[in-house]
Order: C-alpha cells, then structure tokens, then sequence
C-alpha cells in the first residue's frame, strides 16, 4: 500500500502544475484551476460543468472557467466560497501531506465547501472519516503551500 502511495505521488508531483504565493492545481499554459469546470455549477446545478474560455476570473493565481456570467458574477463576489478545498488538489491526498491531481467525478459539496479527490477509492476514505480527513488537511495545507507555492 505504502508503495502504491508513493507511485501516485510521484505521478501526481510530475503531472500536476502549481502556481502562485497560493498553491492552486491549474493544468496548461492557461492556468485553468478545475480542469476549466465551473465551479460555481458543483453549487447550483450540483454537477460538474464545463466552463466557457469567454467567460474567466482569476483568483490566486489561477484562471477559473464559468458556464455563465452569472456564475463568474457568484464567484468573483465570493471566490472563496467557491473555490475548491486544498488548493483543488485531492483532499484526501493533503490530508496524508502529498499533492495528488484529482478526477472531477469524486467532486463533493459538503458544509458549503467543494471538495474533490484522486479517484473512487480515495474518495471512499476521505468520506470514510470525512471530519477527521478535513482536519489533517486542513493541517497539513499550510505546510503545502510554503513548500510548493512561489
């Protein structure tokens, strides 16, 4: 098991991009937070949903996507409200002190907070103890940032 952590991490460290003072999983020369999701969707129409290259704020950063200017309207208001937990890397994964790139479909909006995960499997342990989980993040997300942030 230890050896399986160790492997994604090293995967998650190659393929995931991080950028600024604040530590945000962007991917590409866009610095697109959330793979170009709407974040403000997981919200209100509780699914993931693409976002427009027309229609962005920034934020930390990092370029976030919106369906709708509405949606751009919600966020740029309250951005971290509707930014992801964990910078948007696996929560799960911040919690053990390690950077794993997530898969939107292990999104989750718990206590108003947009949480995502590596995979079905992690997202199963996060939930497992999902108190517990949020805390040793929670912890362990400054540490993260001093360390990966610029």
């Amino acid at each position: 098991m230890k050896n399986i952590i160790k492997s994604i991490a090293a995967v998650a460290l190659l393929s995931v991009s991080a950028y600024a003072g604040d530590l945000v999983n962007v991917s590409g020369a866009s610095k697109a937070a959330v793979s170009g999701y709407d974040t403000v969707a997981f919200f209100t129409d509780a699914k993931p949903v693409n976002g427009s290259p027309f229609i962005t704020a920034e934020y930390q950063g990092a370029t976030y996507f919106f369906a709708t200017e509405e949606h751009k309207a919600l966020f740029t208001a309250k951005p971290e409200k509707y930014a992801p937990q964990c910078g948007g890397f696996c929560a799960y994964g911040v919690g053990l002190g390690k950077l794993f790139p997530v898969d939107i479909n292990t999104w989750q909006v718990r206590n108003e907070k947009l949480y995502l995960n590596l995979n079905a499997d992690i997202l199963k342990k996060f939930n497992a103890d999902f108190d517990a989980n949020v805390a040793k993040a929670n912890k362990n997300w400054p540490d993260l940032v001093k360390k990966n942030g610029k």
